[in-house]
Parts: C-alpha cells; structure tokens; sequence
C-alpha cells in the first residue's frame, strides 16, 4: 500500500519536509559510488535549508512538551500499562533534554565550512560542480568511499538532535490516529470534522494496483479528497469510479 500523507498546518508541514530529506540523506550515506555522495551532499544542503527555520526548535520543543504533557494525564487510567507509559515519557524526556541543550542553529558548524559553502553555492547553477569549476570537489568524489562517508557523518551529526525529536514526535502524532473506512463517489469524498479537535495530519492508504493518485485539500472544518488517474493522453483526470479506501486522521 501507498500511503499519502496531508498536514493541516505550516508547522506539520516542515516536519515531513525536514523528515523526507533525512530519509533520502541516510539511504544515500549507505551507498558506495561517488554520485550517490554528490546527491547526499545536495540533500545536505536541502536539509539545512529546512532545518534553518528560526521557529522550528522551538516548534519542535513545544510540540514535545504538549505529547509529554498528554502521557502524564493518563498515569490514572487503570487501562493502561504504567512501564509503556515510563518508556514513552523517557524517549519524549530524553529529546527535549537533547534538543534543548543544543545551543544555536544546528547547521552553524556547516555554515563556517568554506569548501562545503563553495560547492554549496555552486549548486545552484546547472552543471556548476563541474571538475574546472571545483577540483577539490572532484578530488573528494574520487577518495575512498569510507572516508567520503565518514565526511559525510560528520557533517551530518549536527542534526541528530533535530532528526531524534522530529521522528519521535511524528511517530507520536501518527500513533495517535484511528483508522476509519471512507468511501468516494465517482472519484470524491468530503468529511466535516468535528470541531474542538485539532488535526495535523490525514494519512491515507491507497492500493498501487489501483493506479489512482489522491489530491487531498483540507482545513479545521472540513477535508476534501479526488482520486485521479492516467488518461490516455497522460493527463491526471478524475476518476468515475467508486471505490472504498482506509484514512486516519491525527488529531
């Protein structure tokens, strides 16, 4: 199964951008070839570019204490499982303490690279890290794989408290979703959603057999969901089909 993801707010939004970068940035540090590391240092850059928002700590850090927050409310609940509930509050615990205590922005250390900063700067120009325009780059790319990938590691361990915080706090807001049955008509479906709740984010399933992409709009009172397909002539059209799909919804 394919699944979409929609977040409700700017603030969620980055979350999964940053999140998606950090994926694409540790599948590339596995592998060995030279031009797996050039794109792993391109996605570098992205991440840092993310990860530059001023409010995002701070984003980050709040949305931590409100999840601790939630947790502690339910030590009186008979139903649930105190030592589950200890280890969930530790891991919460234990990222804020680590993201709090790092002082600045975490891509500072990268930003007083000079070799880093020239290439960064050179790849916004198509073909600009071409071998006359940057040689010692080009001699990096040619070095032992390990000891590009170690490079790499190390430029890349100043987000680990940004990276441990992001990923737990959306595991957290993934969790606390329940799935639900939604049926579109001829392609469509629309829910209002109750209010006093706030949503980030709707995750929806959809069958890769089915060829159908989801176009997913959304606000505090309301969701909206077409599903197009291929046509023909390669367009995305909506669908005329009925069909019944699995959403959860994040509050």
């Amino acid at each position: 199964m394919i699944i979409y993801e929609y977040p409700f707010n700017e603030r969620v939004r980055a979350y999964l951008r940053l999140e998606y970068l950090l994926r694409r940035l540790d599948v590339l540090l596995q592998r060995d070839t030279d031009i797996d590391h050039h794109f792993a240092i391109t996605t570098l850059f992205e991440v840092m570019d993310v990860a530059s928002r001023s409010d995002l700590k701070t984003d980050l850090l709040k949305d931590l204490e409100r999840q601790r927050q939630q947790f502690n409310a339910y030590r009186d609940n008979p139903m649930i499982a105190v030592d589950m509930l200890d280890k969930v509050i530790g891991q919460i615990d234990a990222a804020h303490s680590e993201l709090r205590a790092q002082n600045g922005k975490p891509s500072q250390l990268l930003i007083e690279n000079e070799w880093l900063m020239a290439i960064r700067n050179r790849t916004g120009i198509p073909g600009g890290t071409c071998t006359f325009d940057l040689p010692s780059y080009h001699a990096w790319l040619h070095a032992d794989s390990n000891s590009r990938r170690t490079d790499l590691q190390g430029w890349t361990a100043c987000f680990a408290p940004l990276a441990s915080a992001l990923i737990l706090l959306l595991r957290l807001f993934r969790d606390a979703g329940a799935p639900q049955r939604i049926a579109t008509v001829r392609g469509q479906f629309q829910q209002n959603l109750p209010q006093g709740r706030i949503y980030q984010l709707l995750r929806l399933k959809i069958d890769p057999s089915s060829s159908l992409v989801p176009e997913i709009s959304g606000n505090r009172l309301m969701i909206s969901i077409r599903m197009l397909q291929k046509t023909d002539s390669g367009q995305l059209a909506l669908t005329t089909q009925d069909g019944q799909y699995e959403m959860v919804l994040c509050a």
